[in-house]
């Protein structure tokens, strides 16, 4: 009997398989009358083009060559829908939001690394956290912020000091950029000090978010195929599996998956501790009780039952918190900088506008968020080099999608909306949506801070973007956009004046590459570790 179950599930595996092989080639679709590249391969169709960590021109060609709607090819034949039309997005990311959910691969990989926090959960659980959640990142409480990004700032400013001494020197600002975003995330999001920056310190949590990001992406290729792996393999063979696996660079992610979630657990606890112990042992801890996550562990305790999150919930929000904010951060203030240097005019107009606004002091919040010469550059750098570039959403039902205009099919026949059967995996556009030429103008590929300082084209104001940031995509809408993007920008922004009021940045003789990734990323040599070096200078003015 046993031997004929196994037998059955074999044969049913296989038969599953092949129909998830077969299908694309069998069933067909309005996608297949969409003009769109070709495919590369059948196992990975244009995936190592959209991965390719040097494929800037390969993204900015999809929107150049092929339009607001396309065909790209994924795993094993299968058709995914690329698109950038306004309407659309507004569809798939505000109006029909949890039918064009987040990938299924997606999911799985954060709940399987990170929990079941706000990036792993869909539906009324997601809804229920970022309830949660929402309250603690309002403009009061980013108002809140401000004198502990700038304690950090100061910290780093004063680290770069020592380490260039008062001659100019060439430093690797990613590794400092780095640091620092763990250290503000760790006193503003969890009041935990993962790193004084002015002297060498080990932590444990902090070594492993640095490692995180970079080995999960080590695996991007094969992301896409944890459905069908889950699917056919069952999990106790894969909790055995893991454990067994002879993979190294495996194995390193799934210690540092195990080392993330037992400092959570620790961080946690101690948490929970000082809560009960009353407001006045708060006040003691790091940020004083105002971090996120002290917030969110009072919000939790006076809210009804059926809002309030689990233990295993609030555990994962300790380390989506911190790889949410980490990388970004990191990687947006070491762009800017290495922009900058690039165009030390900008710089030096920019330096210029902070210098004035400070007379010496830090520049207070309602101040800081005003500069506009400093918002430029950092919304330009945000709209060129979105920070997260891949946005796949999968549908969870048939749906049609509509256009905002119609879109020339294969055949020549004119398409105001596209067909979608429910599994089918939507590519949105982000680069593509930000640089669009028919709303921004044939430079939006340039990186132009200026077209900033005045009023925006009504190609652009009239585009009904659906982000929730400045008429782009960079931060995406509806109710998965990021929560944290007002949190991140004012962290760039007491960063970058307390840096370039102090220090100029110049290139060094060595190359810069942006790689593509979940979270792009700088090297100073192509396929190298993340690296970005520049030649920095104390500024002659600085008094202190």
């Amino acid at each position: 009997m046993t031997g004929l179950l196994v037998q059955a599930f074999v044969l049913g595996g296989a038969a599953w398989l092949f129909w998830k092989l077969l299908r694309p080639y069998v069933v067909r679709s309005t996608l297949d009358n969409l003009p769109g590249p070709s495919s590369q391969s059948f196992l990975y169709g244009n995936l190592k083009q959209i991965y390719n960590k040097q494929g800037w021109d390969f993204h900015r060609s999809l929107g150049d060559l092929y339009g607001p709607v396309s065909k790209l090819h994924g795993k094993l034949g299968q058709k995914i829908l690329y698109v950038f039309d306004p309407v659309a997005m507004h569809h798939i990311a505000v109006k029909e939001q949890y039918i064009y959910d987040e990938a299924d691969w997606f999911l799985r990989m954060n709940n399987y690394t990170l929990g079941p926090g706000l990036v792993a959960t869909t539906g009324e659980q997601h809804r229920r956290q970022r309830k949660m959640l929402n309250p603690a990142f309002n403009i009061n409480h980013m108002r809140d912020m401000a004198p502990i990004f700038y304690e950090v700032a100061h910290r780093l400013r004063q680290a770069l000091k020592i380490q260039i001494g008062e001659r100019p020197g060439e430093i690797d600002l990613s590794q400092w950029m780095g640091r620092t975003a763990i250290e503000l995330i760790g006193q503003a999001g969890l009041g935990h000090s993962f790193d004084p920056l002015v002297e060498e310190r080990s932590d444990t949590l902090g070594e492993a978010l640095k490692s995180f990001v970079p080995s999960l992406y080590a695996f991007s290729d094969y992301l896409q195929f944890l459905s069908i792996i889950d699917a056919v393999v069952p999990r106790l063979v894969r909790n055995v599996g893991a454990a067994w696996l002879p993979h190294k660079p495996f194995q390193k992610l799934r210690g540092l998956v195990m080392t993330m979630h037992k400092e959570a657990i620790a961080i946690y606890n101690d948490k929970k501790a000082v809560l009960q112990s009353g407001d006045e042992a708060f006040k003691s801890q790091v940020a004083q009780g105002k971090d996120l996550m002290s917030l969110m562990l009072k919000a939790n305790m006076s809210a009804n039952k059926h809002d309030r999150l689990s233990e295993e919930e609030l555990i994962a929000q300790i380390a989506t918190f911190t790889i949410a904010a980490v990388d970004t951060t990191s990687s947006a203030l070491s762009l800017i900088l290495h922009l900058l240097s690039q165009h030390p005019d900008v710089q030096d107009k920019v330096r210029e506008e902070i210098i004035s606004a400070s007379d010496g002091k830090d520049i207070d919040y309602d101040d800081l968020v005003s500069l506009p010469y400093l918002d430029a550059v950092c919304r330009e750098t945000l709209r060129v080099y979105p920070m997260a570039p891949f946005r796949f959403r999968e549908t969870r039902e048939d749906i049609v999608l509509p256009l905002s205009e119609p879109v020339r099919g294969r055949d020549g026949s004119m398409l105001s909306q596209i067909p979608l059967p429910k599994n089918t995996t939507v590519f949105v556009g982000v680069i593509s949506a930000n640089t669009n030429k028919a709303i921004w103008g044939p430079d939006g590929h340039e990186w132009k801070p200026e077209r900033w300082l005045s009023p925006l084209p009504e190609t652009v104001t009239e585009s009904k973007i659906p982000g929730v940031y400045s008429n782009l995509m960079t931060f995406w809408g509806g109710g998965r956009a990021c929560i944290g993007f007002k949190f991140s920008q004012l962290e760039m922004k007491v960063v970058l004046a307390t840096l370039l009021s102090t220090f100029k940045f110049e290139l060094s003789d060595k190359p810069i590459y942006w790689n593509l990734a979940g979270i792009i990323y700088p090297t100073a040599a192509l396929g190298g570790k993340t690296s970005m070096p520049l030649r920095v200078t104390l500024l002659k003015r600085e008094s202190e």
